[in-house]
């Protein structure tokens, strides 16, 4: 039987959610607060000729994505031009900088120089992390974490040891590798899933494999394309997207949702689907039909928000990539200031962004797209005085690599982004830039439910719940919540 279900956010998880639950032949509608879809992966232009993306930058594990399109019968390519990045990134630290191949066997030959033997050891450490990708990414993240018995088969039982679940990252690199660069090198990737590499899983060693040995792409016009593509998905399935709609209020009535209120305007739902912030969600309910308290929320270990500055800059930076780390200072030191006494880093980390390297179309001819991005903590004091202090601090640090001087002066569009943005523009908790950290007492089962407990018509997608944060995860999230109310299609709801 048909059902009318509603789909809270037009993220990647709402959008993949969207797709898959019209697709099994119900009525979906999309309600997005802004006047576009995508959350934090949105985009705008400038009068200047800049366009920019708002959040996701790095295109990883895209076989993730292909997947999706597969699944209804499309191809990536069907919808844009998706290009292999080489070098795949750069870092600088204090004294050099390393360049990541697009080549795996020309990655190996870059480690042997910086240590001996460790080509070999990235061999081995990629064949880990091969199989924990090909495990994890099949058997692992596919999974509603209802319980732990949905974990016990066969094959988990005899992969479990070579999973590492209870080995911590950092301790696992330093096994293979004795360079601290090279050990930087390798931990970086798993800074995307918001915690210390001391206190993750070394199973994300498959974030490893997923980057680096798949590689690095870019859709050419943007991340946005992304957003754009899956859209047309959903809509030819017969979803319905509806922006500037703000849900206001869940209403309920003996344990089921009946209706949202939205712009005012009460519309009654069979099935409500949340991709928007899970606090936030909750707070629409009254307490005593929420999953979690106040105190549950207090107590997780949330991924770091972001000072973010998009920048349109009147000339062209010479050597600087498509995608630069700036690590020169300490990462624990910076890591610390997130996750151990909340404050603004004394010597920061941050990240560049610069897609006009590659795309055209992103920024006016002979200029510059420049996205800088540097993790803090969450619910930091984000006033425009600290953040411009900060500007300052990373173009100096710009100039310093790329042999440029007065970069300031040469900013012609400027547009800062942080915590208090991410309060408001996405109710995120704490302005959270990545949902909750993917730590071991974190993770699958350990992770806040998809279902709500208290009402059996209400389900949460997402980063802030299962399989966790990042742009592939999302996209898995809403197939995940979606496959739950198809499941339910004969009970009535």
């Amino acid at each position: 039987m048909k059902k009318k279900i509603a789909v809270i956010g037009s993220g990647f998880s709402g959008l993949s959610a969207a797709a898959y639950i019209a697709k099994a032949g119900n009525e979906v509608h999309v309600f997005e607060k802004h006047d576009q879809p995508g959350g934090r992966a949105r985009q705008f232009s400038t009068e200047q000729g800049y366009v920019f993306d708002m959040g996701p930058s790095w295109y990883w594990m895209p076989d993730i994505m292909e997947s999706f399109f597969a699944d209804f019968g499309y191809k990536i390519s069907d919808f844009f031009d998706l290009i292999s990045l080489n070098p795949q990134f750069e870092v600088v630290f204090s004294e050099d900088k390393i360049s990541v191949p697009k080549n795996l066997e020309e990655l190996k030959f870059l480690f042997e120089q910086i240590e001996t033997g460790a080509g070999l050891q990235l061999e081995k450490f990629m064949q880990s992390a091969k199989f924990k990708y090909e495990v994890g990414m099949q058997n692992f993240v596919n999974k509603p974490c209802h319980n732990w018995a949905e974990f016990i088969s066969p094959k988990i039982a005899k992969s479990a040891i070579k999973l590492d679940l209870l080995t911590g990252f950092r301790t696992y690199v330093a096994k293979y590798f004795k360079s601290e660069k090279l050990r930087t090198l390798m931990e970086f990737p798993v800074i995307f899933l918001g915690a210390s590499p001391k206190n993750i899983p070394a199973l994300y060693s498959l974030m490893n494999y997923g980057g680096y040995a798949l590689g690095t792409h870019y859709p050419m016009g943007g991340f946005y394309q992304l957003v754009l593509a899956m859209k047309k998905v959903a809509e030819r399935q017969g979803a319905v997207l509806h922006f500037n709609k703000t849900v206001e209020c869940i209403n309920t009535d003996s344990g089921t949702v009946r209706s949202l209120t939205i712009n005012g305007n009460i519309y009654e739902f069979d099935a409500v689907i949340a991709s928007s912030d899970y606090h936030h969600t909750e707070t629409l309910l009254k307490k005593e039909y929420r999953n979690y308290s106040e105190a549950y929320w207090k107590n997780r270990t949330f991924a770091p928000s972001s000072l973010i500055y998009y920048l349109g800059i009147d000339q062209t930076i010479p050597n600087l990539q498509h995608h630069t780390l700036f690590f020169e200072n300490d990462l624990d030191e910076h890591i610390d200031s997130i996750y151990g006494e909340t404050k603004w880093p004394e010597k920061p980390l941050f990240y560049t962004c610069c897609p006009s390297k590659t795309d055209n179309t992103v920024a006016p001819h002979g200029k510059e797209n420049l996205f800088l991005l540097m993790p803090l903590a969450i619910g930091i004091n984000d006033g425009e005085f600290k953040r411009e202090k900060y500007l300052t601090e990373m173009l100096s640090r710009i100039e310093r690599h790329t042999g440029l001087t007065d970069l300031r002066s040469k900013i012609e569009y400027k547009r800062s982004y942080c915590a208090s943005d991410f309060v408001s523009d996405y109710n995120a908790y704490g302005g959270n830039a990545y949902g909750l950290a993917n730590t071991l007492y974190q993770t699958a089962v350990l992770k806040p439910k998809i279902r709500n407990k208290r009402l059996k018509n209400l389900f949460y997608t997402g980063q802030l719940t299962v399989p966790g944060p990042g742009v592939p995860p999302s996209i898995i999230s809403g197939k995940i919540v979606a496959n739950e109310i198809i499941k339910l299609k004969q009970e009535k709801l």
